[in-house]
């Protein structure tokens, strides 16, 4: 049977032992240096008490070490990698090829950031020694499924969270605009600043609108279709977000798995104990700046989130009516804009006051609270701005966030006890739901109960009790119940023998693929361009060994970025437009995006059906 996993993100302890609770198999969680989220850095200590608390479920946990490396970095590098391997992490989730050469005791995962896109280059990251690849999220399904085919590793997709516009790893414009840089960890993220859409010359089509902003992911309707396609890692983005997105978006996928498994018996999940969470999940309630498929089903329109970047939240509908301190709250109707299909909408006596609610309208987004609901009216905290027709959504739910912060969910382990009694004494055995077992047994005469039944029933119910530990003690037999045994014996020897269950599970190894580098493997390409990075003399060293010839300059690097490529993207902004240039654009001539005195030239690679943004601030006027 394949083991399936559902990772989750880690920003730090609280949130990792948050994505364990409610259902994760495995967390990423990034380092102190080297991880491409800086702002959610952790000491090789904070992990290690990650990986004791993870290890109890057999959860694993996956180590973020991908950014690029100069070659100043690779010694500070290489003994960042052996303390997270000493802190007992399962795997090391890298972009650098650097890590490759360093003869490392660890399982690498080929990181999102090598552009993971085609079978060729999947085999080869096998190949090469990777145990897993993980994805590319501007693939499609059928692309995902030649992926699979054609690799022996294990293949990693994101499923639900934000989504990077350009190609990861291979963008350039955060680093084009300021010193910050996404291949370093520090992304500014630019694209989701406001842009004009010119000709260039001055005439300016669209003004201040986030034309290279998109919706988030939620791939939650198709995790049947990608167990089928052969992945068996589902990803949630989202190592800066908080802890109530982590309960919150890590039971509903938990709860989504757990479906496509149960029909699916070739297939097991990868870690055991049962969450049960003590609230509706529900990822709409969590930050989300509308949803989208992206393009799993094909490259398509309407993917794009033009009016603001920030979490919009769940659809309610529109302003039907202004008054003179609040307005009606009607419904979408299917066809809108905002009526997706799909789309949940809520009638206006779902909100209550404190939520927050967010306003989008042809000239911008804005957002207020709720003062009061009466009937289908609301009465916000300011009226400032609303107008008829202006979409409304709740990106706020005071009481939905209130279950959130006091939920309490535990997961358990479920068990069964046996409990021995004779003349000598006492035997308590526990074993888990995999068969792990642990005893603990006292020798003291015992003499004959006067009610054996009675004493039977009482050691069952002692036995059963499993307080603040990690097992569910579902089942216990009870042999020898004529001898009577007192409830504060049964009850010592039950935590010592689940105390001691819990240390043979924490001490039990981990299966990991740490696999070999077949040095006779062949690179896809005998050239590399200067966008694929490689940026240290091991990563050349690794390349070279494997046929490449030829290997620019990295980009990320170069003194400026003036005239290059900074972004190639599966996202066209003219096919969002309906401006396709394959079908009859009006828009003709060159298109540029602006945005203060920064300017990019868009290209449109229809043959790729890609388009590329080139930095033209200082080679064109």
């Amino acid at each position: 049977m394949k083991p399936v996993e559902l990772l989750a993100p880690a920003k730090d302890y609280v949130s990792a032992v948050a994505a364990v609770d409610y259902g994760a198999d495995a967390v990423y969680i990034g380092g102190a240096r080297f991880g491409a989220r800086q702002a959610a850095g952790n000491s090789s200590e904070e992990i290690a008490r990650v990986v004791e608390y993870a290890h109890r479920f057999g959860v694993r946990v996956h180590a973020t070490l991908n950014t690029l490396l100069t070659d100043a970095e690779l010694a500070d590098a290489e003994a960042q990698a052996r303390e997270l391997i000493a802190a007992g992490v399962d795997a090391l989730i890298v972009q650098d090829m650097a890590l490759r050469r360093m003869n490392l005791p660890v399982e690498l995962h080929a990181s999102t950031q090598m552009f993971n896109h085609t079978p060729e280059g999947a085999r080869f990251l096998s190949d090469a020694g990777f145990a897993r690849v993980i994805l590319e999220r501007a693939l499609s399904l059928e692309e995902i499924r030649a992926i699979c085919t054609a690799t022996p590793a294990e293949v990693e997709c994101f499923v639900h969270g934000a989504i990077c516009v350009g190609y990861s790893g291979r963008c350039f414009l955060s680093r084009s605009i300021s010193a910050r840089s996404g291949n370093r960890g520090a992304c500014s993220q630019p694209c989701r600043q406001t842009w004009d859409l010119t000709d260039g010359r001055g005439r300016r089509y669209i003004t201040g609108k986030h034309l290279l902003s998109v919706r988030d992911l939620n791939l939650s309707a198709r995790i049947a279709d990608l167990l089928d396609a052969g992945v068996t890692s589902f990803k949630i983005e989202g190592r800066l977000k908080d802890t109530g997105y982590i309960k919150n978006v890590v039971a509903y996928y938990r709860r989504a798995v757990d479906e496509a498994l149960a029909v699916r018996p070739h297939l097991l999940r990868a870690s055991v104990g049962e969450s049960l969470p003590d609230f509706t999940p529900d990822p709409s309630k969590s930050f989300t700046r509308g949803e989208s498929t992206w393009f799993f089903d094909g490259r398509r329109a309407g993917v794009a989130s033009f009016d603001t970047p920030k979490s919009v939240g769940e659809p309610l509908g529109y302003v039907g009516q202004v008054l003179r301190d609040g307005f009606r709250l009607d419904r979408f109707s299917y066809g809108t804009p905002a009526g997706k299909e799909g789309d949940s909408v809520r009638p206006a006596d779902s909100l209550a006051a404190g939520d927050g609610i967010c306003f989008v309208t042809p000239a911008g987004s804005f957002g207020t609270n709720v003062n009061a609901v009466e009937g289908g009216i609301v009465r916000p905290n300011r009226m400032e701005g609303i107008a008829v027709g202006a979409a409304v959504y709740r990106n706020f739910d005071l009481r939905f966030n209130k279950l959130l912060e006091h939920s309490r969910t535990r997961r358990v382990i479920p068990a069964s006890a046996t409990v021995e009694l004779s003349r000598e004494g006492v035997r308590f055995t526990c074993t888990d739901c995999e068969g792990v077992t642990a005893c603990a047994d006292r020798s003291l005469p015992l003499e004959l109960a006067k009610n054996p039944d009675a004493n039977a029933a009482a050691v069952r119910t002692q036995a059963a009790r499993s307080g603040d530990t990690i097992f569910a003690v579902r089942e216990v037999v009870v042999s020898g119940g004529e001898w009577f045994v007192p409830a504060s014996v049964v009850a010592e020897l039950r935590r010592e023998a689940l105390g001691r269950l819990l240390q043979a599970r924490v001490a039990r190894p981990m299966a990991h693929r740490i696999l070999p580098e077949n040095q006779a493997a062949l690179y896809p390409s005998e050239r590399m361009g200067a966008d694929e990075n490689v940026t240290n003399r091991l990563a050349e060293a690794f390349y070279r060994d494997h046929g490449v010839r030829e290997i620019a300059a990295p980009l990320e690097y170069a003194p400026s970025t003036a005239g290059s490529c900074v972004m190639r993207s599966a996202y066209c902004l003219r096919r969002e437009l309906g401006q396709c240039l394959k079908e009859h654009p009006t828009l003709r001539g060159d298109l540029y995006l602006e945005h203060g005195t920064f300017r990019y030239r868009l290209d449109f690679d229809c043959v790729r059906c890609e388009m590329v943004l080139v930095d033209c601030r200082r080679t064109e006027k």
